[in-house]
């Protein structure tokens, strides 16, 4: 367990991740930084770094579990571009922020998860999905019964994505994400429907979408759609998308910041229906 971007609360906090790993029958290593606070960082650069790449390097170590989200795995970028060619191959679960590590990840082809921060309390569905596609290995068919149809079909591709903010923020860097024959995942937190609009826009403009398939877009959490200068909702920025590409999309999945939460193996194969709204994820090679 390691932190790579912002700070824990306190003990309890990490006290509760590791009863949490252990409930699922997993010895855990806590990175000897995982408490530190440096600012808005747990701990600086060289802290969580260590830390990371330490977890990377140890063979012993079979999975990492991020505690929390918030700022600054993107500044580990670098080092981890260094470590990854030499890891062996191991699992990788967060969201939010993490999204900048998964980008390291998918880049080097390597499978992630997009799943819950160990820091939180994890509720029984959101248990059920971990186990199933972290610890099975399963290939579940998930039914999301309250999602919308933005736009109808089906499509198969590699998934990819998640937070979108940070998705934005690299553009124009060696990590920068590209959809080609991908299902997008995107979700955030805390941005005004004009940010979200513009963050979209700049993706389109980098060409990054070129080759989706389709669009399982989650939750947006406390995304205001007004501004003193008006409004416009989120829905119809995600319509605007969806008409431009062309390609199934289904929005509302159990993505997101939200305690209901599908994990998700990013970089590996999925069936999306919007129609039925349901997303197929196929069994992992390895």
């Amino acid at each position: 367990m390691v932190s790579p971007s912002g700070p824990l609360n306190g003990p309890h906090e990490l006290e509760r991740a590791v009863a949490t790993a252990e409930s699922l029958g997993w010895t855990v290593q806590v990175g000897p930084h995982a408490l530190a606070r440096t600012g808005y960082f747990a701990g600086d650069d060289a802290q969580r770094g260590d830390d990371l790449i330490a977890a990377m390097h140890d063979d012993r170590v079979d999975g990492i579990w991020c505690l929390r989200g918030g700022y600054g795995a993107a500044r580990l970028l670098p080092r981890v571009q260094e470590a990854l060619p030499v890891m062996r191959p191991k699992t990788l679960i967060g969201y939010s922020d993490i999204t900048a590590l998964h980008a390291a990840w998918q880049r080097a082809g390597l499978v992630s998860f997009h799943g819950p921060t160990a820091r939180s309390p994890l509720s029984d569905f959101s248990r059920a999905t971990l186990v199933d596609v972290v610890q099975r290995g399963a290939a579940p068919v998930w039914q999301a019964s309250e999602a919308l149809v933005v736009h109808g079909g089906e499509a198969t591709g590699r998934l990819a994505g998640g937070n979108l903010a940070l998705i934005a923020s690299l553009c124009g860097t060696p990590w920068a994400c590209h959809f080609d024959d991908a299902i997008v995942v995107l979700e955030d937190i805390n941005e005004a429907s004009y940010r979200i609009d513009r963050m979209l826009t700049q993706l389109r403009l980098a060409d990054a979408f070129r080759g989706c398939r389709a669009l399982a877009v989650g939750h947006f959490t406390d995304c205001p759609d007004s501004t003193d200068d008006g409004s416009r909702s989120i829905v119809a920025i995600i319509e605007e998308l969806a008409a431009a590409l062309q390609v199934p999309t289904l929005m509302g999945i159990p993505v997101g910041h939200i305690d209901e939460q599908w994990t998700l193996p990013l970089g590996a194969r999925a069936t999306l229906n919007a129609d039925a709204r349901t997303l197929q994820l196929h069994r992992l090679s390895t």
